[in-house]
């Protein structure tokens, strides 16, 4: 089982939708209330979601489109930032090891293509299969962020992986 990343096609934005926005397909860790129905088409038409500061491709298995895969530039200080990244996988695929072998390849274009130094992801502490894929796909943890995100009424912990440059060196 391979996946590719791709860029975003017309064709991939109600999946996009789905998975952003639809409770069921969502997850019990991503649903964060409706959302506008047009921004995900606004901003593809836009620079269909590749643009300097982060973007979104498409996890594709074969011919299938089996999820999304994102990143964000943040500022670490004047002289340098870092890339947070984060993925959803459609529920009909998820537990396959799609979202391992995303994250890697995402990470390893990151690092190919940019001279960021850092990577990091974070999810709510009770996402346990979230977390063994960040592990598998090559994450250091680094800590709980308590009371990090708000969700579903309530504030949650989270917990916070890493990627350095040289890390992918020592996997070589």
């Amino acid at each position: 089982m391979t996946v590719h990343l791709r860029p975003v096609k017309e064709r991939d934005l109600p999946l996009l939708y789905r998975l952003t926005s639809e409770p069921d397909s969502t997850g019990d860790f991503q649903w964060y209330g409706w959302q506008d129905p047009h921004r995900l088409r606004r901003r593809w038409e836009e620079d269909g979601w590749l643009g300097e500061d982060g973007g979104i491709l498409v996890i594709a298995h074969a011919e299938e489109s089996v999820g999304m895969i994102s990143w964000t530039k943040k500022v670490a200080n004047r002289a340098s930032h870092y890339w947070s990244m984060g993925l959803i996988v459609a529920p009909e695929f998820r537990g396959q090891g799609y979202g391992t072998q995303a994250q890697r390849q995402l990470a390893r274009y990151l690092f190919d293509h940019t001279t960021v130094n850092r990577i990091e992801a974070a999810t709510e502490i009770d996402n346990v299969a979230e977390r063994r894929a960040l592990e598998k796909a090559g994450f250091t943890r680094e800590g709980v962020l308590r009371g990090g995100g708000f969700r579903a009424g309530e504030w949650r912990d989270g917990v916070l992986y890493s990627m350095i440059r040289s890390d992918l060196a020592d996997e070589a």
